[in-house]
């Protein structure tokens, strides 16, 4: 198979109508609605009502959505004594896919695959994966969980892991990256989740597919790994010839570049004001100042431009979140396009079942055993 065609690159593997990706022009929209719009005027519960229904919602039903989200936070005991019970250097992203599949033994629609139970626990999923991970966090850090607060979700992960009221720029940055990575078309991990749902099993088993494709570092393992980049770099001054250096050895520099994307990926655009503001704030004004200095190297030696995970990691760690939660909170957003794009596989299903190319020998001679050497 020629190097062009590996990956799937260019393929239409199907059809939705929940996100359009526009390589050319670096534009991303959710049901027709552009990202920037969404991320500056919305928050992201009404991102994923209308990722589901296919409208913004009232403020009436965004109340009632609200209403559900608090009621459905809490998370059983059991699912909090596995993560208690795991061993100490627990991949998060293992636990969190762990949590996952054992929510779906535990809820209350569970057994039923129809597409309104289904709706449901979308619902249920969207509300306590951010919880789990918030768990997971206080876990890692030597303390015990504790019953989450009501209110908006970044709002309520916030307080959860930090145990104290959010500010509202901090709620507000990590809402604006729920809104920005809760869909992107066909994705490795939504390919996968549709490629699950679309042998008509439960919404639990196709997310927790997902969550295992998700966990790659050339897919939202991306942003820590990014993180762990700009940390190496002890200064402003050495952030270019450390750049230089690694693509002399041929070296991935990650957050640069795109499957789709031929010019700048509009979540990264979005994302790098915020990523200097909240550097400044937070006293860590060197990684945004190496960021710009790598992004500017990288566009000038490869022309690649920065996608989502390159800032997203500024801001993620400017929070005080640490890297390892970063993609598990990636999860947390991208919950609402996965069970989005499941829905949607379920409202018009046909099994995805695509062939492959053989390339391998052809007409071979069975040697028998006495002839094998």
């Amino acid at each position: 198979m020629a190097d062009k065609e590996s990956g799937l690159r260019g393929v239409v593997a199907g059809r939705s109508a929940l996100s359009s990706v526009d390589g050319e022009a670096g534009r991303l929209t959710y049901r027709g609605i552009d990202i920037a719009d969404l991320a500056s005027q919305t928050i992201f519960e009404e991102v994923a009502y209308l990722l589901w229904e296919d409208e913004l919602p009232s403020r009436a039903q965004l109340d009632t959505l609200t209403e559900q989200i608090n009621e459905s936070r809490a998370l059983p005991g059991p699912v909090l004594d596995v993560l208690s019970a795991l061993p100490e250097g627990t991949i998060p992203m293992d636990a969190l896919r762990t949590a996952i599949s054992m929510l779906g033994s535990f809820d209350p629609d569970q057994g039923d695959d129809s597409l309104e139970a289904s709706r449901r626990k979308a619902v249920r999923l969207l509300a306590q994966t951010p919880n789990v991970v918030a768990q997971l966090g206080r876990l890692l850090n030597g303390r015990s969980p504790i019953d989450p607060p009501e209110g908006s979700i970044a709002s309520s992960f916030l307080q959860t892991f930090f145990d104290e009221r959010p500010s509202a720029e901090a709620t507000k940055a990590l809402d604006v990256l729920l809104v920005l990575q809760a869909d992107h078309e066909f994705n490795a991990s939504t390919f996968a989740a549709r490629s699950i749902a679309s042998t008509m099993t439960d919404m639990h088993s196709a997310i927790t597919g997902a969550i295992g494709s998700l966990r790659g570092p050339l897919h939202g393992g991306a942003n820590q790994a990014v993180m762990e980049m700009l940390l190496t770099v002890d200064s402003v001054d050495q952030a270019e010839a450390w750049v230089l250096d690694r693509l002399a050895r041929r070296e991935l520099i990650m957050g640069f570049g795109h499957a789709v994307y031929k010019t700048a990926d509009p979540r990264a655009t979005h994302l790098r004001e915020m990523a200097r503001e909240l550097a400044n704030s937070s006293g860590h004004p060197e990684w945004f100042d190496v960021s710009q200095v790598m992004e500017s190297v990288m566009l000038r030696e490869k022309n690649l431009h920065s996608n989502v995970d390159f800032y997203a990691a500024t801001v993620y760690a400017s929070l005080g979140i640490p890297p390892e939660l970063f993609t598990p909170i990636f999860t947390a957003s991208r919950m609402s396009g996965w069970t989005a794009h499941v829905l949607e596989q379920q409202a018009n299903n046909r099994i995805i079942r695509p062939r492959a190319e053989y390339v391998g020998h052809t007409d071979r001679r069975l040697v028998p055993m006495d002839e094998r050497g």
